[in-house]
């Protein structure tokens, strides 16, 4: 075997890995957690989905797939243990405890509890106040909800200005960064800038559904539709130039498509259904990867990655208009998440089609790559399909 076969080989199978990775990635959740401080005091309102809460604890005592305000109250003291134990927030490094705690049986402790609907379904709503020795000049808050069950969790915090002082803050918390400080004081725009740009970075990569459907279009960017003796077939790229240019207007459409949904969806211009967007999104992946097994566009994809964009910016879109920012702060996530979006989408093209440029010429690009890899997308989009539109668990992802 030439050395060259073995590096071919090598490069395959890193695209083999490129393609298995977001089959086995879960689906992130995200929590909304909002902190207000009064003087000694620290107001907290924190949003966490049902869904992740009987994953975590099993609300669903009757099995049917629908949690009732009964069965969140029947299980409400392991949740109050569970949430109020992976939060802990400091005032100049003093801890701010929620009184009674370690005194009274959790049922005593004074948390009001809610239900409300988000854009992604139904969230359970605790408000409870915290008490610091002093007001605080500075904030640390330590995230830890789900970190050992589920590593794709997010905890999207808030810090309202506190008594006229400073401005609104905004971060992202997860198992990567789970404690932060906040100077309650000082501006924070540029810390919001990057919190989100990161953010939008890890949400390219681990939303495997927009993930797929960006490779299916990928595909087939290193092959021409020719034909021979009335049979049409992939056959390799002779040039990179139309290559790069290809890619390049998919790219570009893709992200002035999601990019307008996005900032409509966030300022809360248009919203849409969760489980209507999410459906359609499935739709889109599915005829993305069906396009490489029988192309209806050959010449004008750039035109689909447009209209399918539209699509995924509103996909894009829910963590932030759930969120709820006054207009600075929203200003600012919007442009570090939309900057994230696009930084991932590029690193995932760099990656990717300098392997698919050296490999498009073998039967192994052809039948594997574009033609398993596209059939596995197309089967993976038809059940995540199924399972948003009729409220299913099939994968367990």
């Amino acid at each position: 075997m030439t050395n060259r076969s073995v590096l071919r080989g090598a490069l395959a199978a890193v695209l083999l890995l490129l393609l298995a990775l977001p089959a086995w990635a879960h689906k992130p959740s995200d929590s909304y957690l909002t902190l207000t401080p009064r003087g000694a005091e620290i107001a907290v309102r924190w949003d966490v989905a049902l869904r992740d809460l009987d994953n975590e604890l099993g609300l669903d005592a009757d099995g049917d797939g629908a949690i009732t305000w009964g069965e969140v109250r029947h299980r409400q003291s392991p949740i109050d243990v569970l949430l109020v134990s992976q939060l802990q927030v400091s005032g100049d490094g003093a801890v701010c405890d929620l009184p009674g705690r370690g005194v009274k049986p959790a049922s005593e402790w004074s948390i009001k509890h809610a239900l409300d609907d988000h854009s992604d379904g139904r969230y359970l709503v605790l408000e409870y106040a915290l008490r610091c020795p002093r007001a605080p000049a500075a904030v640390t808050v330590d995230y830890r909800l789900f970190s050992t069950t589920d590593p794709t969790h997010r905890g999207i915090l808030r810090i309202s200005a506190a008594e006229g002082r400073g401005v609104e803050r905004t971060a992202v918390l997860g198992p990567d960064n789970p404690t932060q400080t906040f100077q309650l004081a000082e501006s924070g725009r540029l810390n919001v800038l990057r919190e989100f740009l990161l953010d939008g970075i890890w949400h390219i990569w681990r939303g495997y559904d927009h993930l797929l459907f960006l490779l299916a279009l990928l595909f087939s960017s290193v092959l021409t539709r020719a034909v021979r003796s009335d049979v049409a077939s992939w056959q390799p790229a002779q040039q990179l130039r139309p290559v790069l240019l290809d890619v390049l207007k998919i790219v570009t459409a893709f992200t002035v498509a999601h990019s307008i949904t996005l900032t409509l969806a966030a300022l809360d211009w248009v919203a849409l259904p969760s489980r209507l967007v999410e459906s359609a999104i499935a739709i889109t992946v599915f005829l993305a990867a069906i396009n490489n097994l029988r192309p209806i566009l050959r010449e004008r994809r750039w035109a689909a990655a447009f209209l399918f964009g539209l699509i995924h910016g509103f996909g894009f879109a829910s963590a932030l208009r759930d969120l709820g920012l006054p207009p600075g702060s929203l200003a600012m996530s919007l442009l570090g998440f939309n900057l994230g979006v696009e930084t991932g989408q590029l690193a995932i093209v760099a990656l990717f089609l300098p392997l698919a440029y050296w490999l498009r010429g073998t039967q192994f690009y052809r039948r594997v790559v574009l033609g398993a890899g596209s059939v596995v997308i197309a089967a993976l989009a038809l059940i995540w399909l199924i399972e948003r539109v009729f409220d299913l668990r099939l994968l367990g992802f």
